[in-house]
């Protein structure tokens, strides 16, 4: 890897970062007050050397970026520097995917990720799961799945959305294993 990185790959760790952001606990027992904090600004010094590499072309204006940017970009280069090579490819895939769409499908794809950081927690986890159970259906049942969905009209949508529901209310709840108690 170069010193240097394309201004799309400091793009990419930024969009790495955010489902992180997205997956992180809230804080349950911070003030109310410290959740209205501005956030605190990093120091190049703060960095490890391989982070102040890959973001060497920020070094001479580091303390002139906004606290949240300097935070955003660190916790990006902090997940790039942990993906395996494999992971580096896909998510430079995924963003050259992104930087070819149209404008307007670039901007309808961060609407719909606002609309997601705005869910609760428990429901961005819901979310999160059925994408991966999604994801985990064979190839033929997701495009199936897709073309019913695209076919449908938006009442029978709103239909598939409240079966869909139904029939995950129905289903037993899941409850976690006791925990494990060492002998006394």
């Amino acid at each position: 890897m170069t010193d240097k990185l394309p201004a799309g790959i400091l793009v990419l760790l930024l969009a790495a970062a955010l489902p992180a952001w997205a997956q992180e606990p809230p804080a349950a027992a911070a003030p109310p007050a410290a959740a209205a904090a501005p956030p605190a600004p990093v120091a190049w010094s703060s960095l490890t050397p391989p982070q102040q590499k890959l973001l060497s072309r920020f070094g001479g204006e580091w303390n002139t970026l906004p606290p949240a940017r300097q935070q955003a970009l660190a916790h990006g280069s902090d997940r790039w520097l942990g993906m395996s090579g494999e992971q580096r490819d896909q998510a430079r895939e995924r963003f050259q995917h992104f930087q070819s769409m149209p404008p307007e499908q670039r901007q309808a794809l961060r609407g719909r990720w606002q609309k997601f950081q705005a869910l609760p927690p428990e429901q961005r986890a819901q979310v999160r799961d059925n994408f991966h159970k999604f994801q985990q259906l064979p190839p033929a049942r997701r495009q199936m799945l897709r073309e019913q969905w695209r076919n449908a009209t938006p009442a029978q949508r709103q239909q598939m959305v409240e079966r869909a529901r139904a029939s995950r209310d129905k289903r037993p709840m899941q409850r976690p294993p006791p925990p494990h108690r060492p002998p006394r």
